[in-house]
Protein backbone atom coordinates (compact mmCIF):
# COMPACT_ATOMS: atom_id res chain seq x y z
CA UNK A 1 0.00 0.00 0.00
CA UNK A 2 1.48 3.34 -0.82
CA UNK A 3 0.73 6.39 2.01
CA UNK A 4 -0.42 9.04 -0.84
CA UNK A 5 -0.22 11.52 2.10
CA UNK A 6 2.13 14.44 1.62
CA UNK A 7 5.10 14.92 3.54
CA UNK A 8 7.10 17.62 4.13
CA UNK A 9 10.67 18.39 3.03
CA UNK A 10 13.55 15.87 4.04
CA UNK A 11 16.19 18.46 5.75
CA UNK A 12 18.98 18.50 7.42
CA UNK A 13 19.15 18.18 10.95
CA UNK A 14 21.65 18.72 14.01
CA UNK A 15 22.47 15.37 15.70
CA UNK A 16 24.63 14.93 18.51
CA UNK A 17 26.37 11.23 19.34
CA UNK A 18 25.19 10.00 23.07
CA UNK A 19 27.01 6.31 22.85
CA UNK A 20 28.62 4.04 21.02
CA UNK A 21 28.74 0.46 21.40
CA UNK A 22 30.64 -2.16 18.89
CA UNK A 23 29.14 -4.21 17.78
CA UNK A 24 32.14 -6.77 16.01
CA UNK A 25 35.94 -5.65 15.43
CA UNK A 26 34.98 -3.48 12.44
CA UNK A 27 31.48 -2.59 13.27
CA UNK A 28 29.52 0.25 16.12
CA UNK A 29 26.34 1.24 16.65
CA UNK A 30 26.24 5.03 17.35
CA UNK A 31 23.17 6.11 19.18
CA UNK A 32 22.16 9.94 18.16
CA UNK A 33 20.06 12.65 19.81
CA UNK A 34 18.43 14.71 16.95
CA UNK A 35 17.03 17.74 16.97
CA UNK A 36 13.43 17.58 15.55
CA UNK A 37 13.22 13.87 14.40
CA UNK A 38 9.95 13.24 13.35
CA UNK A 39 9.87 10.06 13.19
CA UNK A 40 10.67 7.09 11.23
CA UNK A 41 9.40 3.61 9.86
CA UNK A 42 11.67 0.15 10.64
CA UNK A 43 13.39 -0.03 7.24
CA UNK A 44 14.07 3.25 6.37
CA UNK A 45 17.41 5.28 5.98
CA UNK A 46 19.10 8.70 6.80
CA UNK A 47 21.98 10.79 5.11
CA UNK A 48 25.00 11.11 7.24
CA UNK A 49 27.25 14.43 6.97
CA UNK A 50 30.59 15.50 7.33
CA UNK A 51 32.00 19.10 7.44
CA UNK A 52 35.37 18.85 8.16
CA UNK A 53 37.19 22.65 9.16
CA UNK A 54 38.25 23.53 5.59
CA UNK A 55 34.55 23.26 4.37
CA UNK A 56 35.36 19.79 2.81
CA UNK A 57 31.78 17.41 3.17
CA UNK A 58 31.27 14.02 3.00
CA UNK A 59 28.13 12.35 2.82
CA UNK A 60 26.91 8.59 3.42
CA UNK A 61 23.59 6.73 3.75
CA UNK A 62 23.25 4.40 6.66
CA UNK A 63 19.96 2.34 7.76
CA UNK A 64 18.34 3.00 10.68
CA UNK A 65 18.98 0.24 13.46
CA UNK A 66 16.58 1.55 16.25
CA UNK A 67 12.48 1.16 16.39
CA UNK A 68 10.26 3.67 15.82
CA UNK A 69 9.20 3.99 19.61
CA UNK A 70 12.97 5.57 20.16
CA UNK A 71 11.60 8.79 19.35
CA UNK A 72 14.62 10.98 18.61
CA UNK A 73 16.97 8.48 19.25
CA UNK A 74 18.51 6.98 16.22
CA UNK A 75 20.81 4.08 16.25
CA UNK A 76 22.83 3.74 12.90
CA UNK A 77 25.00 0.51 12.79
CA UNK A 78 27.90 1.07 10.86
CA UNK A 79 30.80 -1.14 9.39
CA UNK A 80 34.25 0.01 8.77
CA UNK A 81 35.16 0.38 5.17
CA UNK A 82 38.90 0.77 4.86
CA UNK A 83 40.03 3.85 2.89
CA UNK A 84 36.18 5.13 3.45
CA UNK A 85 35.97 8.99 3.72
CA UNK A 86 32.77 8.38 6.54
CA UNK A 87 32.97 5.02 8.71
CA UNK A 88 36.35 5.28 9.90
CA UNK A 89 35.71 8.48 11.55
CA UNK A 90 32.23 7.39 12.55
CA UNK A 91 33.43 3.51 13.85
CA UNK A 92 36.94 4.73 15.58
CA UNK A 93 36.79 8.17 16.03
CA UNK A 94 33.69 9.85 16.67
CA UNK A 95 33.31 10.13 20.95
CA UNK A 96 29.83 11.22 22.55
CA UNK A 97 29.50 14.54 22.30
CA UNK A 98 30.40 15.08 18.64
CA UNK A 99 27.96 16.38 16.37
CA UNK A 100 27.50 16.23 12.77
CA UNK A 101 23.98 16.33 10.70
CA UNK A 102 21.40 13.70 9.58
CA UNK A 103 18.81 13.57 6.38
CA UNK A 104 15.60 11.69 6.83
CA UNK A 105 14.11 9.36 7.22
CA UNK A 106 14.43 8.65 3.96
CA UNK A 107 12.74 6.00 1.90
CA UNK A 108 9.41 3.85 1.81
CA UNK A 109 9.29 0.71 -0.35
CA UNK A 110 11.35 -1.57 2.23
CA UNK A 111 9.40 -0.47 5.70
CA UNK A 112 7.57 -2.67 8.16
CA UNK A 113 4.93 -1.58 10.11
CA UNK A 114 3.61 -4.74 12.41
CA UNK A 115 -0.06 -3.14 13.45
CA UNK A 116 -0.74 -2.12 9.53
CA UNK A 117 1.37 -5.35 7.69
CA UNK A 118 1.49 -8.14 10.34
CA UNK A 119 2.86 -11.32 9.57
CA UNK A 120 4.46 -13.46 9.70
CA UNK A 121 7.79 -11.99 8.83
CA UNK A 122 10.86 -13.20 7.01
CA UNK A 123 13.91 -11.76 7.01
CA UNK A 124 16.91 -12.68 4.79
CA UNK A 125 19.91 -10.76 5.12
CA UNK A 126 23.95 -10.75 4.75
CA UNK A 127 26.71 -8.65 6.40
CA UNK A 128 25.84 -5.47 7.15
CA UNK A 129 22.73 -5.76 5.19
CA UNK A 130 21.38 -7.12 8.70
CA UNK A 131 20.96 -3.39 9.98
CA UNK A 132 17.07 -2.15 8.78
CA UNK A 133 16.21 -5.68 9.36
CA UNK A 134 17.01 -5.85 13.39
CA UNK A 135 15.06 -2.42 13.32
CA UNK A 136 12.15 -4.46 11.99
CA UNK A 137 12.83 -6.99 14.77
CA UNK A 138 13.42 -4.57 17.48
CA UNK A 139 9.97 -2.44 16.67
CA UNK A 140 8.03 -5.91 16.63
CA UNK A 141 9.38 -6.20 20.37
CA UNK A 142 9.25 -2.67 21.42
CA UNK A 143 5.67 -2.58 19.76
CA UNK A 144 4.33 -6.02 21.95
CA UNK A 145 4.24 -7.79 18.25
CA UNK A 146 5.48 -10.63 19.73
CA UNK A 147 2.75 -12.90 18.44
CA UNK A 148 3.47 -11.92 14.99
CA UNK A 149 6.12 -15.04 13.77
CA UNK A 150 9.35 -13.74 12.61
CA UNK A 151 12.17 -16.08 11.09
CA UNK A 152 15.48 -14.69 9.79
CA UNK A 153 18.56 -16.44 7.59
CA UNK A 154 21.83 -14.45 8.47
CA UNK A 155 25.00 -14.99 6.32
CA UNK A 156 27.84 -13.75 7.48
CA UNK A 157 31.67 -14.90 6.81
CA UNK A 158 32.79 -15.83 10.22
CA UNK A 159 30.74 -16.17 13.38
CA UNK A 160 33.37 -13.44 14.67
CA UNK A 161 31.43 -11.11 11.54
CA UNK A 162 27.90 -11.73 13.12
CA UNK A 163 26.31 -7.99 13.76
CA UNK A 164 23.95 -8.08 17.13
CA UNK A 165 25.22 -11.59 17.62
CA UNK A 166 24.15 -11.45 21.59
CA UNK A 167 21.18 -9.73 20.69
CA UNK A 168 19.97 -12.36 18.25
CA UNK A 169 21.02 -15.50 20.40
CA UNK A 170 18.73 -14.03 23.22
CA UNK A 171 15.86 -13.45 20.75
CA UNK A 172 12.12 -13.00 21.84
CA UNK A 173 9.19 -15.06 21.68
CA UNK A 174 7.93 -16.71 18.12
CA UNK A 175 11.53 -15.57 16.83
CA UNK A 176 13.47 -18.12 14.91
CA UNK A 177 17.17 -17.54 13.99
CA UNK A 178 19.17 -19.59 10.73
CA UNK A 179 22.76 -18.52 10.31
CA UNK A 180 24.70 -19.79 7.84
CA UNK A 181 28.79 -18.90 8.00
CA UNK A 182 30.60 -18.78 4.57
CA UNK A 183 34.35 -18.75 5.07
CA UNK A 184 35.03 -20.80 8.68
CA UNK A 185 33.21 -22.47 11.02
CA UNK A 186 33.62 -22.79 15.14
CA UNK A 187 34.45 -26.33 16.46
CA UNK A 188 31.49 -28.70 16.36
CA UNK A 189 29.03 -25.56 14.44
CA UNK A 190 25.84 -27.54 12.80
CA UNK A 191 23.93 -24.77 11.30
Amino acid sequence: MIDAAPRAPVRWRPAQLAGKRAQMATAATLVFEVEGWPGHRAGQHVDVRLTAEDGYQAQRSYSIASPPENGGRIELTVERIEGGEVSPYLVQDMLPGDALELRGPIGGWFVWDAARDGGPLLLVAGGSGIVPLQAMLRHRAAGGFDDIPARMLLSARTVDDVIYAQELQAGTAGFELFTTLTRGTPPGWSG
